[in-house]
């Protein structure tokens, strides 16, 4: 929840706004931090998905963990942030780019962003660090965590390359503390962290926005269904079951 302190009401009672922005509305008072000038020639239902999860798992790929031409990454979590990430190695010039979810559905989309080889967890009896490890002589140079959980963030270490391997935490919790054993470290890898792929907003959402338009970065193929805003619940269901990557709302139907 944002402060308490709110410029909204509905029917005299006070409203809090969800992340400061509460999107679901047609309109709201932003905090001018929140808010980023863009071509008007950009279609909304189409940019408004670089508001968070887009540039979150881009950013994390280009800015953060700043993927190098040649390099070979695995990305956790193929949602729309995992994907975004995928997008971003790919847009960095990786060679490999190792998908892996335990949803194998999603391997088909992440071909799309990037994607050149898919990994399932469930299909191997050992840890999947060690699967990657195999898989690369030893490591992937940068991996990325978009699912949100301890176990994944330290398995996503685990597979990077001793020496110079990098691993970003993207996915969001603040429910368990994470871990892992100091040597993981000590040989040479780093353990950062993500908030909004690293990008200033005024700057880099008009800067995505453009590449957009230019086509240098996908976004209508991360849309899968468009809904009115009654159906909010339908969509978030869609997507806790892992059968929707981004539904677009709209308060009636185009």
């Amino acid at each position: 929840m944002a402060l308490e302190e709110t410029r909204l009401t509905c029917k005299g009672k006070k409203l809090l706004q969800f992340l400061g922005t509460s999107t679901f509305s047609e309109y709201t008072v932003l905090n001018q931090i929140a808010v980023a000038k863009i071509d008007p020639a950009a279609p909304l239902d189409k940019v408004c998905l670089l508001g968070c999860g887009v540039c979150t798992g881009f950013g994390a790929a280009v800015n953060t963990a700043q993927v190098e031409p040649g390099s070979t990454c695995a990305v956790f979590g193929l949602g729309a942030v995992g994907l975004a990430a995928v997008m971003g190695c790919k847009f960095a010039g990786a060679k490999r780019i190792i998908a892996v979810d335990i949803n194998p559905e999603k391997f088909e989309k992440a071909k799309v962003f990037g994607a050149t080889e898919f990994v399932n967890p469930k299909d191997h009896s050992r840890p999947i660090s060690q699967v990657l490890a195999e898989m690369t002589e030893g490591g992937v140079d940068y991996s990325l965590e978009c699912v949100g959980n301890v176990a994944v963030m330290r398995s996503a270490l685990e597979s990077c390359v001793k020496g110079w391997g990098v691993s970003v935490l993207v996915g969001w919790t603040d429910l368990h503390d994470f871990a892992a054993r100091p040597i993981q470290l000590i040989a040479g890898r780093t353990w950062k962290g993500t908030l909004f792929g690293g990008f200033k907003s005024k700057d880099g959402v008009p800067e995505m926005v453009k590449a957009y338009l230019d086509r240098k970065v996908k976004l209508d193929e991360f849309i899968t269904h468009n809904m009115t805003l009654d159906r909010v619940n339908d969509a978030i269901e869609l997507m806790k079951h892992g059968q929707c990557i981004r539904t677009v709302l709209s308060v009636s139907q185009p």
